[in-house]
């Protein structure tokens, strides 16, 4: 059976940048000199808890949930440097429910003054985003059931990266920020590593130290070095990953072993 050039054509663009930005609704949000909100287009309304919140000649931030607020004075802060562009952010709203990219311009008048700001956004969660798999416990997750991630936003200079959740290896918490690696190398991600935890299918990852989420696929080897437990990721330059003693057994549960008992002097 031939397949239709029309119908290959657009699953094709289907899955191109161009093709879903020209779909997504635009979110729109003007902030004067001091930061305050002065307007706001419909999408806007409709995304963010503006009845809840009434953000109107408002500081920005007070209506923003607590885990976003230092993400978007980044962005606030970047829009002011001379020299660098302010980069787009992957960032989360409303945990669990949607996943916005971002990005924050100045604007300035005749003479370059600058007279206020816009914070645009779009809602990108379904691109990167997919329903929990059925039959998921809701409880297997704080907070119940959520949406999966199946791309990490990350990011390189100007650009959004979108890494494919099942070519991670690891990802490491770096404060409020986290590095996504692949084989191919390592991403900057702006979630931290509890938005992402809250977000992976945690039959396949699972955070084995407060600063390490692991592919268990990806794992080649289990080491034990004098009580100390660490793992060996595949790659052509082996990595090792610390194991903490709280994670050491729900790690031999995910993997089918079961863990030995220490020989006795």
């Amino acid at each position: 059976m031939k397949t239709c050039p029309v119908a290959a054509a657009q699953t094709a663009n289907a899955s191109s940048w161009l093709y879903l930005l020209e779909r997504f609704d635009v979110g729109v949000i003007h902030l004067d000199m001091n930061l305050h909100v002065v307007g706001m287009n419909d999408f806007a309304r409709r995304s963010l808890p503006v009845q809840d919140k009434l953000p109107f000649d408002k500081y920005v931030l007070d209506f923003h949930p607590d885990a976003a607020k230092n993400k978007v004075k980044f962005l606030l802060d970047q829009a002011e440097c001379p020299v660098n562009n302010a980069p787009p952010m992957a960032m989360m709203i409303n945990i669990p429910d949607r996943m916005l990219l971002i990005k924050v311009s100045k604007i300035g008048d005749a003479q370059g003054s600058t007279t206020g700001y816009t914070l645009v956004f779009y809602d990108i969660t379904d691109v990167v985003s997919q329903e929990a798999e059925a039959g998921t416990s809701k409880t297997s997750r704080e907070g119940g059931e959520k949406r999966q991630l199946r791309k990490i936003p990350t990011i390189k200079q100007n650009r959004v990266l979108l890494v494919d959740v099942p070519n991670v290896s690891f990802i490491r918490s770096e404060g409020h920020y986290t590095w996504v690696h692949t084989n191919q190398g390592s991403q900057f991600c702006n979630l931290n590593i509890g938005d992402l935890e809250s977000r992976l299918d945690p039959q396949l990852f699972l955070r084995v130290h407060r600063s390490y989420i692991v592919n268990l696929s990806h794992v080649d080897e289990i080491v034990r070095d004098d009580g100390r437990m660490t793992l060996r990721m595949m790659g052509s330059t082996p990595l090792e990953i610390p194991v903490s003693r709280a994670s050491a057994p729900r790690l031999m549960e995910q993997l089918g072993l079961v863990d030995p008992v220490p020989a006795r002097s």
